[in-house]
């Protein structure tokens, strides 16, 4: 009976936590399957807004390198949901079999207590033995065990065929997900490989238009100017907040710094100030058709997103200037202790210089400047500017 009472739970607890670990990897799975998919159909509507712009070509050369890295994580995301499901299949088969052989044992000692219990169905000898017992408490757990044998035997074998049942079925369904599975890591591994092929042509579209290389020259420097003004004015904004802490600019400002230790803590939790494809990331990038041309830094990133997105605060604090800026049109700039966060490429804004916000809360609605609505995001502590991607929650 201790073998019983091993071997029961254990059964419930394999029915019950296969499928729970794995609904939740599914759920997982489906959860960033469906934010990729929304942000290729947002490149996939910005790459059509740019088709018919010939000067756009390097743009959407930029939104088709972004929605093929997208397929590639979502064929990645495959591979990883179909190494779950081998796994799960390999170990519920190994726990089917493990528990194959011990009701096996069960059974045999089944078989050998129902047989004992036939040789002695005479009710007289039944009642001899527990006569024969030593004191009435053993009388008692003998009598107790005589009435109960075969209600126990029948529960028990009930559970036992449940569970094995519930086992098996669960290996159908992870068979099932498994297979449905590699269906979509083929159809997505076709996909990119067209993907793949659109990029080359496009590429091929660019290598002519090199011939242009002066107007792109030309472009390269205004686009320059534009970083090179952006980054100007975030300094001086940033300057003459901390130089104000100081007293130098004649009204002394404290700097919340229990609001920036609340800030720093909040590294790799923020929310994202809108949901969209990264097409442009922090650092050192080249040009994407002059190779061996260095662009400006990137302070930043670059989010596409659908026309008319709301853009959200990510941290508590306060909105120190508001300012227009060529290329990039409104940007809203929000104090955190001595860490600023930067919101640009708005059509409008929800807040003016001096407003108190909280986290979540509407900085503005995103713009659409030649045919691309993208939000440029920075964030900086003190003069340095930071990675947003590691401050950001992961997706």
């Amino acid at each position: 009976m201790r073998v019983f009472r091993r071997i029961v739970p254990l059964v419930f607890l394999l029915a019950l936590a296969v499928p729970a670990v794995h609904a939740q990897d599914t759920k997982e799975y489906e959860q960033r399957k469906a934010r990729i998919e929304k942000e290729i159909e947002i490149l996939d509507r910005q790459i059509a807004e740019t088709a018919s712009r010939s000067r756009s070509e390097l743009s959407r050369l930029t939104l088709l390198r972004a929605r093929i890295a997208n397929r590639r994580e979502l064929i990645k995301e495959s591979d990883r949901q179909i190494r779950r499901y081998s796994d799960d299949i390999y170990l519920t088969q190994k726990k089917i079999n493990r528990l194959n052989a011990e009701i096996d044992t069960l059974s045999a000692y089944y078989a050998k207590l129902i047989r004992s219990a036939y040789k002695n169905r005479d009710a007289r000898v039944w009642y001899m033995y527990i006569l024969a017992s030593d004191d009435l408490g053993q009388a008692f757990r003998r009598y107790s065990y005589f009435r109960n044998l075969s209600a126990q035997t029948k529960v028990q074998a009930d559970k036992i065929r449940e569970a094995k049942e519930e086992l098996e079925a669960q290996k159908s369904r992870l068979y099932i997900l498994k297979t449905d599975a590699e269906k979509l890591r083929e159809s997505r591994r076709k996909e990119l490989a067209s993907l793949s092929a659109e990029e080359t042509r496009v590429a091929g579209v660019v290598s002519v238009l090199q011939k242009n290389k002066t107007r792109y020259q030309k472009e390269l420097a205004s686009k320059k100017r534009q970083v090179e003004a952006l980054d100007k004015e975030i300094k001086r904004i940033i300057r003459e907040a901390m130089e104000a802490s100081s007293g130098k600019t004649g009204k002394k400002q404290e700097i919340d710094y229990k609001l920036a230790a609340e800030f720093s803590k909040n590294k790799g939790k923020l929310p994202w100030p809108a949901s969209g494809a990264v097409i442009d990331r922090f650092g050192q990038h080249y040009h994407p058709v002059f190779t061996h041309v260095k662009l400006p830094f990137n302070n930043g990133i670059t989010i596409a997103l659908p026309e008319g997105t709301e853009v959200d605060a990510v941290f508590d604090g306060t909105v120190k200037q508001i300012v227009v800026m060529p290329g990039y049109n409104q940007c809203v700039l929000v104090q955190h202790g001595n860490y600023f966060s930067f919101y640009c490429k708005l059509k409008s804004t929800a807040v003016k210089a001096g407003d108190k916000i909280r986290t979540g809360q509407k900085i503005g609605t995103v713009d659409t400047i030649n045919g691309e609505t993208q939000l440029h995001f920075q964030i900086w502590e003190g003069s340095k500017p930071q990675n947003p991607e590691l401050w950001l929650r992961p997706r």
